[in-house]
């Protein structure tokens, strides 16, 4: 005798994800599932056309998410054109990094403040109600402020460089088409204005003071929650710092062991491959010497802090150290702290970016350069979410012939599904019920990866929550919906 628990869609991520757990007779979990039901298309469609038109083609994967797949695309693109990113002019790789940190943090801020603080705030177990950012901001004005008021940062941040705050256009092959003024820079650095790039770093360091106070309070859930071994993988620069935007793979295992000894991207095909299954549309990547089972990571802000030697700015840096020194571990492996390792990232590209501002290359006019033309071109970034790759090839005409996108949520598959049967092992097994407040805790665990399900599978909708229990006989027996 069994039954079925479907969570349907998940709620409070980008796209459309389904989740069912199975019981036995006796109640006890029998097996789980994070099922991603969109299908996914730009792989396909965008053959056929001209190499120029991906940048701007595969922005529309996502409205959260363009930048990083216009930038990701662009760097395979320069290839195509015979420029490396290190051949990159460095104004055209100043307003690229401008462009990316911007997205990084208002991104974050997005993700925090308005999807994973409910849950903080109020608890996995609070009403349906009051998991939204309205609730938020009903309780706690001074923060719903601050994140609103960041997110618009990045925002402006990506309409200076780019024209739009969504789909706005930068890159184009082997460069970007405009530059920055002068009068934009100063705009974000005027220390009279509340919205100023040294306001957006006081506040990203009094997050990360919130958000240490908060593990401090409730150590022992955060510790626990959906913890399990796992892989880890991102970038980092020649010296083992973090690097967002161009540096070289690195992969460790749940202990620190290294998996992935920084490679090329360029190389990225001779150590990964994709598995699939019959209950998803979204793949499995993983490390070929390592196999299936084995050679699946984590991707995103805690896979980075996990992989990298340091962080190269000091803010952020002393973040990461003091983050090291409370958890005690080498690698941490508890999902929950994923919410930490995003804030010392928001503080992070808030440095960045403030550097950039100020660096006097940031108005040159070498904007685009040339090189032999290639048939192929891979361009891999630290999206928010995790590791993204765009990897083209054109014939002889410039049209694309091959399309291969590993999104970072596509790499957080395994993770997640982890995450969901953890909660369905520890949470609802134990209890022999299930409650509103266990599937909340499901969509907990999910959300802390900020999944955007719409990049890894290329589709776009709506998400309200359907909830039904199913007999062993497969008849409805009871149903929850929330919209």
């Amino acid at each position: 005798m069994t039954q079925k628990i479907t969570i349907d869609p998940v709620t409070r991520v980008e796209g459309h994800g389904r989740v069912t757990i199975h019981l036995d007779e006796y109640g006890q979990v029998k097996d789980s599932f994070f099922h991603i039901v969109e299908f996914r298309g730009f792989e396909r469609f965008i053959q056929g056309h001209p190499y120029w038109e991906a940048p701007v083609l595969v922005q529309r994967l996502c409205g959260i998410c363009p930048v990083s797949h216009h930038l990701a695309a662009a760097k395979a693109i320069d290839q195509l054109v015979g420029i490396d990113p290190e051949n990159l002019s460095p104004t055209a790789t100043l307003l690229r990094r401008l462009m990316h940190f911007g997205q990084m943090f208002q991104s974050h801020a997005l993700h925090f403040f308005y999807l994973a603080s409910p849950d903080l705030l109020f608890g996995v177990d609070a009403p349906a109600e009051k998991r939204n950012v309205v609730a938020v901001a009903e309780a706690n004005r001074d923060l719903a402020i601050k994140g609103i008021t960041m997110r618009k940062f990045g925002q402006e941040i990506i309409k200076a460089v780019a024209g739009k705050k969504i789909h706005g256009i930068l890159a184009v092959p082997g460069g970007v088409h405009k530059t920055f003024s002068q009068e934009e820079r100063d705009y974000f650095l005027d220390g009279k204005n509340i919205e100023s790039i040294d306001t957006m770093i006081e506040w990203s360091m009094g997050m990360i003071d919130f958000i240490k106070s908060y593990h401090e309070a409730n150590h022992k859930f955060l510790d626990e929650f959906a913890s399990f071994p796992s892989g880890h993988l991102g970038m980092v620069r020649s010296d083992g710092a973090m690097e967002m935007y161009h540096g070289k793979l690195r992969a460790v295992d749940f202990e620190g062991n290294c998996t992935l000894d920084d490679i090329s991207t360029d190389e990225y095909q001779e150590y990964f491959l994709e598995a699939v299954a019959q209950w998803s549309y979204m793949k499995f990547p993983y490390l070929k010497n390592l196999g299936r089972d084995k050679g699946w990571n984590r991707v995103g802000p805690l896979a980075r802090i996990n992989v990298c030697d340091y962080i190269p700015t000091p803010l952020a840096e002393k973040a990461r150290q003091d983050f090291i020194a409370f958890t005690g571990k080498k690698v941490n492996n508890s999902t929950m702290f994923s919410h930490w390792a995003r804030l010392i990232e928001i503080l992070h590209s808030a440095e960045i970016m403030r550097e950039i501002l100020l660096d006097p290359e940031l108005f040159g006019n070498d904007l685009v350069r040339k090189g032999e033309p290639r048939y192929k071109g891979i361009g891999i970034i630290e999206a928010p979410r995790g590791t993204l790759t765009h990897h083209y090839e054109v014939d002889e005409k410039g049209m694309i012939t091959k399309c291969n996108l590993i999104v970072s949520t596509t790499h957080n598959n395994d993770a997640m599904n982890n995450a969901v049967k953890w909660v369905a092992n520890n949470v609802i097994s134990r209890k022999g019920h299930v409650t509103d407040g266990m599937l909340n805790q499901v969509e907990v665990a999910i959300r802390a990866y900020d999944p955007c399900l719409s990049c890894a599978t290329q589709a776009l909708g709506k998400m309200p929550l359907k909830a039904e229990l199913y007999s062993h006989k497969g008849e409805l027996i009871d149903e929850r919906t929330r919209n």
